[in-house]
């Protein structure tokens, strides 16, 4: 990967490291008013797991995107985590904080050790 795409990829992460960052200033949709009406009292829960569901999802992606910009200033951006093979330009424009290849996060995905060869999973798979 080139200098110059790198650094495309740092503006975007940190970008998206901003965004993340700016959501979790809007703690107060977490508060519940006490309200008399049983079916204001549910939806008020209900929108209280949701906000608590968002939080928790940007929270990982917060952690998943400052592990890539670790990975950017280790030198080692852009390589799987398992196989240790270049991930696909393709994969990484889609999610930038990607450190596994397809085939390790399939593997990953599916609750098993990604290989340290990508190869031998494809062939492990036509067996």
């Amino acid at each position: 990967m080139t200098t110059i795409e790198q650094d495309l990829f740092k503006r975007i992460l940190e970008d998206r490291k901003y965004e993340l960052g700016t959501g979790f200033r809007k703690r107060e949709d977490l508060a519940i008013e006490a309200s008399p009406d049983d079916l204001d009292r549910i939806q008020q829960a209900s929108d209280h797991d949701f906000v608590v569901s968002n939080l928790e999802r940007n929270a990982g992606q917060l952690r998943e995107v400052r592990a890539a910009l670790d990975r950017i200033d280790a030198g080692i951006f852009g390589v799987c985590s398992g196989c240790e093979e270049h991930i696909n330009s393709k994969r990484l424009a889609a999610v930038p904080w990607a450190s596994f290849c397809i085939l390790c996060q399939q593997a990953v995905d599916l609750g098993l050790e990604p290989s340290r060869s990508g190869m031998s999973m494809v062939l492990d798979r036509a067996a």
